[in-house]
C-alpha cells in the first residue's frame, strides 16, 4: 500500500517537471532566437521482489517477480529546429538560416571571459564601433571583437562578410557543433561548450534585416500542458485513494 502511495508521487513529481518545461517553453514563445526544451520519462530500475515468512508455504522463500519503483524524467533535450524569420530591415539584425551559432565574449562577474553561442542576432552597434547584443556582449568576427565605423552604411552578405560599399571590414564568425549533446544552455539566451565539444565549419548563411523567431509552436504546448496536467490529477487522485484506504486500515486496526 505505502508503495502505491510512492509510485503515485513519483508521477505527481514527473508531471511537474514536465510542466515546468512546458511553461518555460510557452514564456519564450516569443524570444529571438531561442530554442524549445522537451523532457522524457523513464522508469525506475526494476527491483526482484521475494516473498519471506508466508505460512501457506512453509516459510519458503520464493521469488514472485520484478516490481517498478515509479517514473522519473529520463532527460531534458532541446530542440534546436529552424525557427521562422521576421523582417526587420535593420542592419544589425541577423539572422541564420541552417546550422550555426553566433560567437559572443562573454564576461563573468569575476572578470573572466569566455566564448558563447546564440542564435539571437538583435545586435546593435555601440558609440565606440562595436557590435553587441542588447546585453553588451561583444560579437565575434574571425579577428576578435567586430569593430565598424559608426557613420558607415553597413551591409553584410550571407556569407557573414562585412562591407562599407565595396570595402571589406571584417566576417561574423559563426560556428557549428558535431554534437550538440555537448552544448548547454547558460542564460541570456546563449549556450556555452562542455568537455567534448568538437567544432566544425557552419553552413548556414547568415540574413541581415531579419530575426530568427523562437521555434515554439504554442498551440502544440497548450495541448501538452493540458495533458500533462491530466496526469498529474490522475497521479493525484491516486494517491488520495491511497491514502483514504491507509486511514481506514488504521480505523480497523482500533476495533
Amino acid at each position: 500500500m505505502v508503495r502505491g502511495l510512492y509510485t503515485a508521487y513519483t508521477g505527481m513529481l514527473n508531471q511537474q517537471r514536465r510542466m515546468d518545461v512546458t511553461t518555460n517553453n510557452l514564456a519564450n514563445a516569443s524570444t529571438v532566437g531561442f530554442k524549445k526544451e522537451g523532457s522524457t520519462s523513464q522508469a525506475f530500475d526494476e527491483c526482484l521482489t521475494i516473498k519471506i515468512n508466508d505460512a501457506s508455504e512453509n516459510y519458503i522463500r520464493r521469488g514472485i517477480g520484478n516490481m517498478s519503483l515509479g517514473v522519473k524524467i529520463g532527460e531534458t533535450y532541446t530542440n534546436y529546429g529552424q525557427g521562422s524569420f521576421r523582417e526587420t530591415g535593420e542592419a544589425f539584425d541577423l539572422a541564420i538560416s541552417g546550422d550555426g551559432f553566433f560567437n559572443m565574449s562573454y564576461t563573468n562577474k569575476n572578470g573572466q571571459e569566455s566564448i558563447m553561442y546564440t542564435r539571437d542576432g538583435s545586435f546593435t552597434l555601440t558609440k565606440e564601433g562595436y557590435l553587441v547584443t542588447k546585453d553588451g556582449d561583444f560579437v565575434q568576427g574571425e579577428n576578435g571583437p567586430v569593430i565598424l565605423p559608426t557613420d558607415a552604411e553597413i551591409t553584410i552578405d550571407a556569407l557573414g562578410n562585412i562591407y562599407n560599399g565595396n570595402e571589406l571590414l571584417d566576417q561574423i564568425k559563426i560556428t557549428d557543433f558535431e554534437d550538440y549533446n555537448y552544448l548547454e544552455k547558460f542564460g541570456e539566451n546563449m549556450y556555452r561548450t562542455v568537455d567534448g565539444a568538437v567544432e566544425k565549419d557552419a553552413s548556414g548563411q547568415i540574413n541581415q534585416g531579419y530575426l530568427e523567431m523562437s521555434n515554439v509552436q504554442v498551440v502544440e504546448e497548450m495541448v501538452n500542458l493540458i495533458t500533462i496536467q491530466r496526469s498529474y490529477e490522475a497521479a493525484q487522485k491516486v494517491e488520495t485513494s491511497m491514502d483514504d484506504i491507509l486511514g481506514q486500515v488504521v480505523t480497523l486496526g482500533k476495533l
